[in-house]
């Protein structure tokens, strides 16, 4: 019998933990003069379970907090999701509500991903976004040709919630099989990648939504020309409020396509920010599965019509012009109050295979004149360390600017740091990183 806490105890048990916050080494050239990054349990895992925490502000100012936690016992599928509440920056924490991510239905299982949230400082309102599909055998890799995007409205800072509704594009072409341009359920998919695919919103208030699309071949189904594990395009959704003031409007941007001579897996998980000179930049992850020959890179992209068209994609580089490797891992840019850009995740010293390794994960400054790295200011946020199993992932962040602190405060869980050998054990818990940028 099992003999943990029931969920809701757990969740209590979780939110009052009090462990004593790591510092962590710094191994960077440029961060010598700045305090050490702290690391704190966010979550504490039950066995055999992963805990993948995400906390963002409700409001465009205070410091009331939504904190959103998804529970998982095997890759790529939510088991169940809960959130919490903050009034104080979460210093303190109210249980708040399920959310819905399985259901069983005639001939499928229902799955639901949450994938992040924003408030909008032009009408306070909270918008928040979760992939669903339909999957048959309930496979995961199903969900290339079932994933679509639903987006929710909340008045009141995410305690209810208004609007709760499929995106798809205007026109009576659309509908919910065939949701958006070059997307039709069954055949092919649009998916926001990994929580660190964060929404923006510009200047003229339009919503930018980094999304993936995988991509149709001759015959009109799912077509995956690298050979990788998965294969997607890039791309971003553009919304705006309706004339009702209620619902939001999409139209799918131009999509940001791969050689699959160069990148096996596509373009996957982009984060986009803008530049100074108002181009939107975007980050997108690279992969060199199944032919580990090729280097393991990021891969980036430009936009000057506020996401609507973009560049070829081409490989990040340092501003030195130098490339340098990086597994297949999701990434983050973060615009800082102070105008500056930061870059989250995996920079690693040897060509990757795949997925792997995914550690360290750093944190860098990008030149906001080029959408470049400056290699100067890359530091080392975690790393494996004594004790951590070799199969360690320090990927899927979600980082926000801590509103009190000017801090970059980081959410990430240490997948697999329990692992023994190739023996994945799926006990991981959620972390708080504190990382200084002044």
């Amino acid at each position: 019998m099992n003999s943990h806490p029931d969920r809701r105890t757990f969740l209590k048990m979780s939110a009052l933990a009090a462990a004593a916050p790591s510092i962590l080494t710094r191994a960077a050239t440029g961060a010598a003069s700045l305090p050490p990054i702290r690391r704190e349990l966010f979550m504490e895992a039950r066995p055999n379970e992963s805990v993948l925490a995400t906390t963002f502000y409700t409001r465009p100012k205070g410091l009331d907090l939504l904190s959103i936690h998804e529970l998982m016992t095997r890759s790529d599928t939510v088991d169940s999701a809960h959130c919490r509440y903050s009034s104080d920056n979460g210093r303190t924490w109210a249980i708040g509500g399920d959310l819905p991510t399985f259901e069983k239905r005639p001939g499928a299982k229902l799955r639901r991903s949450l994938r992040g949230a924003i408030a909008d400082p032009f009408t306070g309102r909270l918008v928040r976004f979760y992939n669903q599909a339909l999957l048959p055998s309930d496979d995961p890799l199903e969900g290339f040709w079932e994933w679509v995007v639903y987006y929710c409205v909340s008045e009141d800072a995410g305690l209810t919630w208004s609007i709760d509704e499929e995106i798809v594009a205007p026109g009576a072409e659309f509908n919910s099989g065939h949701p958006l341009p070059g997307v039709f359920v069954g055949r092919n998919a649009v998916m926001i990648g990994d929580h660190a695919c964060k929404q923006i919103i510009l200047a003229d208030g339009t919503f930018i939504l980094p999304v993936i699309i995988s991509p149709l071949g001759p015959d009109g189904r799912y077509y995956n020309p690298g050979g990788g594990y998965t294969y997607s395009d890039a791309a971003v959704l553009r919304g705006r409020w309706a004339a009702d003031g209620r619902h939001l409007t999409w139209e799918l941007s131009e999509r940001v396509q791969a050689d699959p001579a160069l990148s096996t897996r596509g373009m996957d998980e982009p984060t986009v920010a803008p530049l100074a000179d108002g181009r939107l930049l975007m980050v997108m992850r690279g992969s060199n599965d199944k032919k580990p020959a090729l280097p393991g890179r990021r891969w980036i992209a430009y936009s000057s019509d506020q996401g609507r068209t973009w560049t070829k994609p081409q490989v990040w580089t340092y501003t030195s012009g130098e490339p340098f490797f990086s597994p297949a891992a999701s990434s983050q840019l973060i615009s800082h109050s102070s105008g500056r850009l930061f870059w989250l995740g995996n920079i690693v010293p040897q060509n990757p295979t795949g997925n792997r390794p995914r550690y360290p994960f750093v944190i860098g400054e990008v030149d906001r004149k080029t959408g470049l790295l400056d290699r100067g200011s890359v530091r080392t946020v975690d790393d494996r360390g004594p004790g951590d199993g070799e199969l360690l992932a320090l990927s899927t962040p979600s980082a926000r600017e801590d509103r009190e602190t000017g801090e970059i405060v980081l959410n990430m869980t240490r997948w697999g740091a329990l692992s023994v050998g190739q023996q994945y054990n799926w006990t991981a818990s959620a972390y708080l990183y504190h990382i200084p940028v002044a």
